[in-house]
């Protein structure tokens, strides 16, 4: 009966053991120090995904630097400035290097400008340091097919921006003022996360976008380099011994990413509403 019941009990320890290594190894969590990989890529229509990664890799104590792999055209300026936000409060962490893909401008590179080190491709377009906002006008096709609107508002300026119509003088001061002040919040964030001095970056802010050897140049990234060499990079800065392992989270299903990233841009931007964007637009 004793000799029965140690079998059990020596089963059930093996199944624990073997369940723990099954539920270590389907979350791709080796064992020992290592990298935190966190992919940016396409538009930045939402920061909820990037946010929770980086301060998940932060709590971890086995997780001695945070790899950020941006590969984004930017987007929305709300989230581009919330996830520069996190970036900001990781390096007083952690490392956080960025590696750069085929294009991280604007927004892409407004997240990226906190980090403690940013690494490019000699071919990545980068910069474009400048805030866009696209106003469609079909008051021509809505005169030719006879159809008007009536609108009733609340102020002169309550359907500033309608599609329906153009944009007067007033207007376009008003529009020009926001995108004005939106612009000198990128380029402050750029000189603060860079420490670079403001006019250096006033004079490259003119939305102009630069490869990664001409980043380099002006001081928009430190190192030339591609996704491996920042891996290398990061576990050099931290004391990591040999190869370090990367790990990274596997992308869950949602809404949000089939919108952002299989939804034409045309059919994206159709909607009448007043959009600013940190986005190069080619």
């Amino acid at each position: 009966m004793k000799k029965a019941l140690l079998i059990l009990l020596g089963l059930v320890s093996f199944l624990v053991v073997v369940s723990m290594l099954l539920v270590v190894l389907q979350r791709d969590i080796p064992l020992g120090d290592r990298v935190g990989l966190v992919r940016i890529e396409g538009l930045i229509a939402d920061s909820k995904t990037p946010i929770d990664e980086i301060k998940e890799y932060v709590k971890d104590p086995s997780i001695k630097a945070i790899i950020l792999r941006i590969d984004s055209p930017g987007g929305a300026v709300a989230p581009s400035q919330e996830i520069y936000e996190e970036v900001r409060k990781a390096i007083a962490k952690k490392k956080v290097i960025v590696s750069m893909g085929t294009v991280a401008a604007s927004g892409g590179y407004y997240i990226a400008a906190p980090a403690t080190r940013i690494i490019a491709n000699p071919g990545t377009l980068t910069g474009s340091i400048g805030v866009i906002m696209e106003i469609p006008n079909i008051e021509g096709l809505m005169s030719k097919l006879g159809i008007k609107t009536e609108v009733v508002k609340s102020g002169s300026h309550k359907d500033i921006a309608s599609v329906f119509r153009g944009i007067g003088t007033k207007e376009r001061e008003i529009l020009q003022n926001v995108l004005d002040n939106v612009h000198s919040q990128f380029i402050k964030a750029v000189s603060e996360g860079r420490k670079m001095h403001i006019n250096d970056v006033k004079n490259i802010a003119d939305g102009r976008i630069f490869t990664g050897e001409q980043a380099l140049k002006v001081g928009l990234v430190d190192e030339l380099g591609n996704l491996e060499d920042a891996v290398q990079t990061a576990a050099k800065l931290v004391g990591i011994k040999g190869e370090p392992v990367v790990i990274t989270k596997k992308e869950k299903f949602s809404v949000m990413s089939v919108l952002r990233d299989k939804i034409p841009k045309e059919l994206a931007d159709i909607s009448p509403s007043v959009r600013l964007k940190y986005m190069f637009v080619p």
